[in-house]
């Protein structure tokens, strides 16, 4: 991890430098899993978002280890981060950053808040304010903060991994449709099986501390060249004419669904598209497929969906209604 992004983008990403990029950032799932049981998927996710210059939204019951997940990923990677903890007390200022007036140069000066760092944990974020939550939309959609009228770039590379309890949970406040439309992708944490759970009981039996991850092994194993070398390389993926068009028809029939009252915006789409690419390169090839295009159809969208109050009396869910939409539209041949 010597060289600078700025050499990597130099020296192009397709040949040895992407295929290294690749490795390190697959060498992730590694790290993570050192104290993380089975949550693959999840990590694959996130690594796709960093990829796809994306944010995260993580979501299950509390002691999923939803925290630990982000925290472990942070660890693995050689990039600033930060930890902002979302409470119904806190104030847009506490994240975004304000002016503080200083006594002795009798002007006020811009104090940064956590928001300024390469990869933000925004933990329990349904638990404040709307207005709070608020201070977020600049930042990922732009990649900036204003603040007094001044914007101020954020760093880069820049991702949001947010967590979340499910809504029906007690002291929540439901992140706002504009909200969650800037999140890329939304991945469920599951409760583990009775095996996974058996192995952290396991791994807390033989010592492992969650807030000493160093004492777990967990050491970087990527950084900002690797995630440039990999950003150049996805931007190179090829996609058919007919497999875009697929992407389309998918985000055109969730409009047209009887179960929802909200379908896939244009953002959803181009979401799907950018996550199907990153996928594709993870995987060791240099253009997409449909089966791509499945794969990450559930998270991409999930949360870009709204259901018709009678569909979810009559028990449906999110992602059933997405099953339903990829068995209906044409797969490109």
């Amino acid at each position: 991890m010597s060289e600078t992004p700025q050499d990597v983008l130099a020296t192009g990403a397709t040949g040895a430098a992407g295929e290294q990029a690749r490795q390190s950032l697959l060498a992730l799932r590694g790290e993570v899993a050192k104290a993380v049981v089975g949550q693959d998927a999840a990590v694959t996710g996130l690594v796709i978002a960093l990829l796809a210059r994306g944010h995260v939204l993580l979501e299950g019951v509390p002691g999923t280890a939803k925290t630990l997940l982000v925290r472990t990923l942070a660890a693995s990677l050689a990039l600033d981060t930060k930890r902002v903890q979302f409470t119904s007390d806190l104030m847009p200022g506490d994240v975004t950053g304000s002016l503080v007036y200083d006594a002795r140069s009798a002007e006020f000066s811009f104090r940064p808040g956590p928001l300024f760092t390469n990869l933000l944990l925004a933990d329990e974020i349904n638990r404040t304010p709307p207005k709070t939550q608020a201070a977020l939309l600049e930042a990922m959609e732009e990649r900036q903060v204003s603040v007094d009228g001044t914007p101020r770039m954020l760093p880069d590379p820049f991702i949001v991994c947010a967590t979340q309890n499910p809504v029906e949970y007690e002291g929540t406040y439901p992140l706002p449709e504009a909200q969650l439309d800037r999140f890329m992708l939304k991945l469920t944490i599951p409760v583990p099986s009775r095996d996974e759970e058996v192995g952290v009981l396991h791994r807390h039996a033989g010592g492992f501390d969650p807030r000493d991850l160093a004492a777990a092994g967990v050491r970087p194993v990527a950084g900002a060249a690797e995630l440039a070398a990999g950003r150049v390389a996805v931007g190179q993926v090829s996609i058919a004419p007919e497999v875009l068009g697929y992407v389309v028809d998918i985000a055109r029939a969730t409009r047209q669904s009887p179960s929802l009252r909200l379908g896939v915006s244009p953002r959803g789409a181009t979401a799907l598209l950018a996550a199907s690419r990153a996928w594709a390169w993870l995987s060791g090839r240099g253009y997409v497929t449909p089966d791509d295009v499945k794969a990450l159809a559930r998270p991409a969208l999930r949360h870009r969906i709204q259901l018709r109050a009678e569909a979810e009396l009559e028990g449906a869910t999110a992602d059933g209604v997405l099953d339903g939409v990829l068995a209906n539209v044409p797969v490109p041949r």
